[in-house]
């Protein structure tokens, strides 16, 4: 079945960046109106939900969402939710959410990464689904390639079109797929899915490193170049 987006611009958003824990994971906090979610806490979770509630008290977190199931993005899940409460729910893909425990136990056996298992997610996340909050909505891309579930979480609003990529497409590249769940031809087929689906305008927020534009990733990405021509 084909996938579409919408891409009628709708409501404003905010993002905040902060590179957190020891792989420098970017976790976003996007905010709209009063209402946010956190994409990718990656690290001490108390720490991120207490520096939010001191710089923006404003905000009500609705949502603790995470790209895929690997350590260094689900990390601080179950320190945000000791500080903010269980009624803030743990989002991820529904094909990532059964290798969790596996991807953080291996991060902390062959990586020497302290890393806390998340609790048991809230809600499972498939292609077209939506999470909504203030006065917009992110939009559910299946990228798999970096793991089997890997989601890209894209929303047109007022302010101008945004994706958050996980570790799916790096300024230049895309992410390793020597882990378990990676996979080099489902990789590169994502590649071709976002610069297919993708507003060429659209600001692309990675899991590391720093911000580009699908733009600029079709004209310099040699992999997502391979991947378009190819299809």
């Amino acid at each position: 079945m084909s996938f579409e987006l919408d891409c009628t611009p709708m409501g404003s958003m905010h993002v905040d960046s902060h590179e957190e824990g020891p792989i420098a994971t970017n976790t976003y906090l996007v905010a709209s109106g009063d209402e946010a979610i956190v994409i990718d806490p990656a690290w001490k979770g108390e720490d991120i939900a207490r520096r939010i509630a001191t710089d923006h008290p404003e905000l009500r977190i609705r949502a603790i969402v995470c790209t895929h199931c690997h350590g260094d993005h689900v990390g601080g899940v179950a320190g945000m939710r000791r500080e903010l409460g269980d009624e803030v729910p743990f989002v991820i893909s529904a094909i990532d959410a059964p290798y969790i425990e596996g991807a953080v136990t291996h991060m902390k056996r062959n990586w020497g990464l302290n890393i806390e298992m998340p609790p048991e997610p809230d809600r499972l996340l498939r292609e077209g689904d939506t999470v909504e909050f203030g006065s917009v909505r992110l939009q559910v891309i299946e990228t798999p390639g970096h793991t089997r579930g890997g989601i890209v979480l894209f929303a047109a609003t007022q302010d101008g079109n945004i994706a958050f990529v996980g570790d799916t497409l790096f300024p230049g590249s895309h992410g390793r797929t020597d882990l378990d769940g990676g996979d080099d031809a489902a990789i590169m087929a994502s590649l071709g899915k976002l610069g297919r689906l993708l507003p060429v305008d659209t600001l692309v927020c990675a899991g590391h490193g720093p911000v580009t534009t699908i733009a600029r990733e079709l004209e310099t990405n040699p992999f997502m170049q391979l991947a378009l021509k190819n299809e």
